[in-house]
């Protein structure tokens, strides 16, 4: 682990995870609380400190495509904004290719669009008509899994593009606000859940 991920705020114990405590602990170490953030009364979790460091993203984009295994799915998408980042490591990684769920009004094509209650507001994704091949596998990945109303958004729109969700995973869960529960009875791995 980086002399930088070490410094980070201690109030991010390791959690639990579905694939483990040692994942669990790779993402809870490069995790920053910001309080009041993106308005008061929130506690936003910061994951940039995570990407920062090469070779713990590089363990956990690994863990990321062991957990699922190399054939289940055929693409992968990913949702802005830091869900790009993460999903074009794991489709890297795959040699698979990799689409951007977007917001609003960023995708110059005709595009499926889906608005959602998020958390603290409310916010409208779009994807790319034609974006899948009918029938191709999707797997869906985001940073944070919070009231899953970004994520039933994300998996709605892929399901009305052609894609096939194969299942979701997140960094990290908030496993207080039940947005695993609503995304029942679809594929959910979160590397940790607090």
């Amino acid at each position: 682990m980086s002399t930088r991920l070490s410094a980070v705020s201690s109030e991010n114990a390791p959690g639990t995870g579905d694939s483990g405590p040692e994942m669990a602990a790779l993402v809870a170490s490069g995790t920053v609380d910001v309080p009041d953030f993106p308005k008061p009364g929130i506690l936003f979790k910061d994951l940039m400190p995570f990407f920062g460091d090469g070779p713990t993203f590089k363990k956990v984009v690994d863990g990321i495509v062991t957990h699922w295994g190399p054939d289940s799915f055929d693409v992968v998408a990913g949702v802005e904004a830091r869900g790009f980042v993460l999903a074009a490591a794991i489709a890297y990684a795959t040699g698979l290719g990799v689409v951007p769920v977007r917001k609003a009004g960023k995708l110059p094509r005709p595009a499926f669009s889906a608005t959602y209650a998020l958390e603290y507001g409310e916010a409208t994704l779009e994807v790319h008509e034609g974006a899948f091949v009918p029938g191709q596998r999707v797997l869906v990945v985001d940073d944070v899994l919070a009231t899953g109303g970004t994520a039933g958004a994300t998996m709605d729109l892929v399901e009305r593009a052609g894609g096939v969700v194969a299942g979701f995973t997140v960094l990290m869960e908030l496993g207080f606000l039940d947005g695993r529960e609503r995304l029942s009875p679809r594929k959910v791995h979160a590397l940790l859940t607090v």
